[in-house]
């Protein structure tokens, strides 16, 4: 008790102290702020001498003059607990607040007696800035500096700061909290994210208003009138244009002109005027395109291509076999620019060559898009260039496949047209001259022979094995014949399919299409199916694999008809009401109700069913030839005119898996064989390719087509070559039909 009594009494003491020496402003070193407002009239005109101070003194530790004084150092410490805590005693605190009521000022003041003077001496904490600073509160700005912030995109900082510390990039919400703030914030979507900052800066109205400007398509600056008249005149404005007459002085030579000229005449007569120098250069320099290189590891380049050398067909008197028979008739393509001979008596009398231009322009393309230099770059990996050749099957090892031409049989005009019994053992063939004949493949004997008015277009035998007949497509008619020597049980079938005791009911829906039955002769056809007359030719007839469904295409004017018949109701009808482009081939899917469209560049597939378009096929050849359908039904080959032959994967790709170009002219047949693994292509420059071609069922390996076998043996004729090829279904054996009327049977 009594040291709490002492230090209460010691309080007392240091208060009074303070109090007096505020009071009374005569004992202090440093002046109030009262001080500068006394005037000189009231301070005491007394100037006391200042005593040296020792910088020890101002110290605030808890340490000083400890070993001096003890009381004192005792006296401070327990004025700091009364400065700042003075929890203990209640009544000093009233004391004090009483007393420095009028003077305390935020941070308050320590009062400590000065060592040096002995008086009282007030000490103000330290001043700590990063808590008193007036940005304490606020966030530390980005500070990295004026750099392209897309650097950092795709970092998680956004530069570094002057102590060389990366600077975070700063969290951002989602697209919910920025709705929550938009929300709570009515003016939040008045700011904008800069960049720099990596914070929202608020929009000023001035920006605001160009925004809003640009929203609605106007001039972002108000104070641009974008009508103001640029040209503010106050005079008259005179018309340019006038129909006053041209006056004289226009069209009368100028007498200033002539002096001038007059007078540039003279100086150059005088030689005070003279003229340029010519450039003194030598002569041009002309050198090969096709010379060798200086630099040696550059390659030798390739030499230029030669021009076709004449023949004697290009002679202006050729020899006579190399003339064209005037009155045979010359069927002739609009792509084929072949030279056509002509005899003249004399060089004078030949005019000029009307392709000239044309020669001279393709072979000057030839020069410019041929190699300069015949670049030597294989894969890496391939040493050789026969590396590069696919490693293929031996043929050998692929039998059998025809090599040899077995029979021959010839008609005295071009045949367009041949087809083979389904059990493999007749042919029948169609000429030009409209005569049928039916003759047998092993041996070679006609043995039957029809003649109809018109030229045999078409001609396809139905796939039925219990009934034997064939239709046959003659100018815009369909006739359906009978063969002799047929089994009377087959006989019977055949007649009651084509010539019914008991005709079907009438369809809902009749066809313009007429069925007309006749009695069974030898000579004459036992079905007629009368096509309408705008049908036009019938260019082609295909079956469907059951035999109750046939279709035929008709040509006339660039316009394809389809037509369907069906031999159970004897009922045609046409499936398309509209098709686009010229329709050149139709096929039956073998498995599917899918029916195949070619037109003159693509080939489109429906669904008979549903009565829609599954998929078009696009070859990429300017115009489709032939087409045939692999008996798997999954792989379609489509030639072309343009020496193409094209091999889809239908479920792969709508574009050809692989383009076979083996052929130097148009492509006129392609078919592939019912069951051994073998496809032919038929060509206008006399040969037959045989292809071996294996489908596999696994999906991953990918079709082996091997080239095995070229046939030659028919005469082009008339620029044309071999137009039809069909196979013989129980052998490896294939038939083809000529332009030179030939029907060949190649084992």
């Amino acid at each position: 008790m009594a040291t709490v009594d002492k230090k209460r009494k010691r309080d007392q003491q240091n208060r009074h102290l303070i109090d007096e020496g505020i009071s009374e402003g005569v004992h202090l070193d440093i002046p109030s702020d009262g001080e500068n407002e006394l005037s000189d009239e009231d301070s005491d005109h007394e100037v006391e001498a200042f005593p040296e101070i020792d910088t020890r003194s101002d110290s605030i530790s808890e340490n000083v003059n400890t070993e001096e004084d003890g009381d004192e150092d005792e006296e401070e410490e327990e004025g700091d607990d009364d400065f700042f805590d003075s929890g203990d005693d209640d009544q000093g605190e009233e004391a004090a607040s009483s007393s420095l009521e009028d003077f305390s000022v935020f941070p308050r003041p320590k009062s400590i007696i000065s060592r040096i003077t002995g008086q009282l001496k007030l000490v103000y904490p330290p001043i700590e800035p990063d808590y008193d600073s007036d940005s304490s509160t606020e966030d530390a700005p980005n500070r990295v500096g004026n750099i392209p912030m897309h650097w950092y995109d795709d970092l998680p900082h956004v530069g570094y700061d002057m102590n060389g510390r990366k600077v975070l990039r700063p969290a951002r919400g989602d697209e919910l909290d920025k709705f929550l703030e938009t929300v709570e914030d009515p003016s939040s979507w008045t700011t904008a994210l800069d960049r720099n900052t990596q914070s929202e800066k608020p929009l000023t109205a001035e920006e605001l208003d160009i925004i809003r400007r640009l929203r609605e398509n106007e001039i972002p600056d108000p104070d641009i009138d974008p009508y103001e008249v640029f040209l503010k005149n106050d005079k008259p404005q005179i018309m340019p244009l006038s129909s006053a007459p041209e006056p004289k002085r226009r069209w009368v030579p100028s007498k200033w002109e002539k002096q001038k000229v007059m007078k540039i005449v003279r100086a150059i007569r005088q030689g005070r005027i003279l003229p340029a120098k010519p450039k003194t250069t030598g002569p041009r320099q002309l050198y090969s395109l096709w010379d060798t290189p200086t630099d040696s590891t550059i390659p030798a380049p390739s030499a230029a291509p030669k021009v076709r050398l004449p023949t004697n067909a290009e002679s202006y008197n050729p020899p006579p076999e190399y003339l064209p028979d005037p009155d045979a008739p010359v069927e002739k393509d609009e792509d084929d620019n072949t030279f056509t001979p002509t005899a003249y008596s004399a060089l004078r009398l030949v005019p000029a060559y009307d392709r000239f231009i044309n020669e001279r322009f393709d072979r000057l393309l030839d020069l410019y898009l041929a190699p300069r230099i015949q670049r030597r770059r294989l894969p890496p990996g391939v040493t050789k260039a026969d590396d590069l050749i696919p490693q293929l099957p031996d043929p050998k090892t692929l039998h059998p496949f025809p090599t040899y031409r077995a029979l021959r049989h010839s008609h005295q005009v071009r045949v367009r047209a041949i087809s083979v019994s389904p059990g493999g053992e007749w042919i029948v063939s169609g000429d030009d001259v409209g005569e049928i004949r039916l003759w047998e493949v092993l041996i070679g004997q006609e043995v039957k022979t029809w003649r109809v008015d018109g030229n045999i277009t078409a001609i396809d035998w139905c796939p039925r094995k219990d009934v034997a007949f064939f239709v046959v497509g003659v100018e815009t008619s369909l006739h359906a014949f009978v063969p002799p020597f047929l089994p009377p049980a087959m006989l019977t079938a055949t007649l009651s399919l084509l010539n019914p005791a008991v005709l079907p009911p009438v369809p809902e829906t009749p066809s313009s299409i007429k069925w007309a039955s006749s009695p069974p002769t030898s000579d004459g056809p036992t079905l007629t199916i009368q096509l309408p007359p705008s049908s036009g030719v019938p260019k082609q007839i295909t079956w469907h694999r059951r035999g109750d469904y046939f279709a035929s295409v008709s040509g006339k004017e660039n316009q394809g008809v389809i037509w369907i018949h069906q031999m159970s109701k004897r009922h045609s009808q046409a499936p398309f009401r509209k098709i686009k482009g010229d329709v050149q081939k139709v096929l039956f899917h073998p498995h599917k109700p899918n029916f195949f469209v070619a037109t003159q560049r693509y080939v489109r597939i429906y669904d008979l069913a549903a009565q829609q378009l599954l998929k078009t096929l696009m070859p990429g050849l300017r115009w489709i030839s032939c087409m045939d359908i692999h008996p798997s039904g999954d792989h379609l080959i489509v030639g072309g005119y343009d020496r193409k032959l094209c091999w889809f994967d239908l479920e792969l790709s709508d574009k050809p898996y692989k383009v076979l170009r083996y052929h130097s002219r148009a492509l006129r047949s392609s078919a592939f064989h019912p069951t051994y693994p073998l496809f032919a292509s038929t060509s206008d420059d006399g040969t037959i390719q045989i292809f071996h071609a294996r489908v596999f069922s696994d999906l991953l390996t990918d079709p082996l087509i091997v080239p095995l076998k070229i046939l030659r043996g028919h005469t082009v004729s008339d620029g044309l070559g071999v137009l039809e090829a069909r196979w013989c279904p129980g052998a490896p054996w294939l038939i083809t039909a000529g332009a030179d009327g030939a029907v060949a049977v190649w084992q």
